[in-house]
């Protein structure tokens, strides 16, 4: 199993955290976003689309990180990422797809990129724009967490799961963009209860090899 990725890539985290709350070990294929190696010709032979995560199983290839979680879910159950009844799986699934669905597209480095060339805007403009969408999300999120009584420790209950999987990248990018987080108690709580368990703490940027190179 190879997992191609990139160390800051909030989607690559996802998987890192579902690899390692599973127990399985991949081959690490580094990508460099930022050196424009996902445009390769090597790496889109992989993924034809030049986004990362991908992961390949089998000679078989698997894009998309929630495709991919949910592959390892089905393919190694436990510990499960998703409840079992209906109405919770789909409450998890839409506080999964607010983060990976509504937030993440407008805030991941190509559009950032287009922002900058050709449409000229600076980093303070780039700023503002990442702040404002995540605002507008967390403050959703925070609002669904806070209210429901299906919230736990975590986003769903006391144990981590797909949700979790999402929101903490999504942590990790808003404070490299320097977002205001206090509005938002409940996402920091379950933020912070998830970088307890030593899966999500392994799987976090600084700790992936690429890191110590920049």
């Amino acid at each position: 199993m190879k997992l191609y990725g990139y160390f800051r890539s909030s989607a690559a985290f996802r998987v890192r955290i579902g690899l390692a709350l599973k127990g399985i070990e991949a081959e690490r294929v580094p990508v460099d976003l930022v050196g424009n190696q996902h445009f390769a010709a090597a790496f889109t032979a992989v993924n034809p689309q030049a986004r990362v995560p991908a992961l390949e199983v089998e000679g078989r290839v698997l894009v998309q990180s929630l495709a991919i979680l949910e592959w390892l879910d089905e393919t190694h159950p436990n510990p499960p990422f998703l409840p079992a009844d209906p109405f919770a799986r789909a409450r998890v699934r839409g506080l999964a797809d607010v983060i990976a669905c509504d937030i993440h597209p407008l805030n991941n480095l190509a559009v950032l990129r287009y922002l900058a060339d050709p449409l000229g805007h600076d980093e303070d403009a780039e700023r503002v724009w990442y702040q404002h969408w995540i605002a507008l999300g967390f403050r959703a999120l925070e609002a669904m967490l806070a209210g429901s009584r299906d919230t736990g420790r975590f986003c769903h209950g006391d144990a981590p799961g797909l949700a979790d999987i999402c929101l903490v990248p999504q942590v990790f990018k808003a404070r490299r963009y320097k977002c205001d987080l206090a509005p938002y108690p409940t996402l920091m709580r379950v933020f912070e209860a998830c970088m307890a368990v030593p899966a999500f703490d392994r799987a976090q940027p600084d700790k992936q090899p690429e890191a110590a190179a920049r």
